[in-house]
């Protein structure tokens, strides 16, 4: 029989605590994928962000930190600066990245620091509660939202791969969704090629990846989907931003 699948060499074998039909697992593989691609297990370091993906350094094969509240960017900088020859990546989520973390991640672009970071757009605070996040829809309901959001007391949603396009340290920036097979597909080739932006020296990348919350949500894993499909990609379009050939 034909093997389709193989757990990645750099996934532990650690189960995921991730709740059904949550797409971190998802994520978490195909970076891992493409790190077992690249062949650079030995030389890669990831940092872990708070949030639902705090423990991902329970589940990747390859040195982890865990950085505080959206530090994630200021620790994978000392790191790469310390360690030059280092594969960096953070992964982190909306709440993570562009709350708590909005300066960081900002700087870290500007400055051009040849960082990887995979960020996770699921449109909520999953781990705390489901709470409104910069990235909540309008209209979208949370428990902090229960009327949905409304744009004249919370403002608009934050589209951080389009803000962070503008900024000419960086150098790779993308996004994808996880929503089906196919998209799946394409998002492991853009992380590669973000990855691969770093193995060349040649700056900053980001990669948002469109994922879902069915806890938080309200939904099963199957409507979680369809309800990204229909209701996120609209709002933040999938695609290719900015790459090194638009740079040069």
């Amino acid at each position: 029989m034909k093997k389709v699948y193989t757990r990645p060499k750099a996934l532990t074998d650690k189960p995921f605590h991730y709740c059904p039909g949550c797409t971190h697992g998802i994520i978490h593989r195909l970076v891992a994928e493409v790190i077992d691609e690249l062949n650079i297990a030995d030389n890669t370091v990831g940092v872990c962000p708070v949030g639902c993906a705090v423990f991902a350094y329970n589940y990747f094969n390859v040195d982890m930190f865990q950085a505080s509240h959206g530090r994630a960017p200021a620790v994978a900088t000392g790191i790469k600066r310390s360690l030059p020859d280092r594969v960096v990546f953070t992964y982190q989520g909306d709440g993570d990245l562009a709350s708590i973390g909005t300066a960081e991640i900002i700087h870290a672009a500007a400055r051009g620091e040849k960082l990887t970071t995979i960020f996770v757009n699921n449109a909520v605070y999953g781990m705390t509660g489901g709470q409104m996040a910069p990235t909540t829809l309008l209209g979208q309901i949370t428990t902090t939202t229960p009327k949905g959001r409304d744009k004249e007391q919370a403002g608009f949603p934050v589209k951080m791969a389009e803000m962070l396009t503008t900024l000419e340290g960086a150098v790779y920036v993308a996004r994808v969704s996880v929503h089906d097979p196919i998209h799946v597909n394409k998002a492991k080739r853009v992380i590669k090629e973000a990855f691969e932006v770093q193995l060349r020296g040649e700056g900053f990348a980001l990669v948002e990846v469109l994922s879902t919350c069915p806890t938080n949500w309200g939904l099963s894993p199957k409507e979680a989907l369809k309800w990204l499909q229909e209701n996120m990609i609209p709002y933040y379009p999938l695609g290719i931003y900015k790459s090194p050939a638009e740079v040069k």
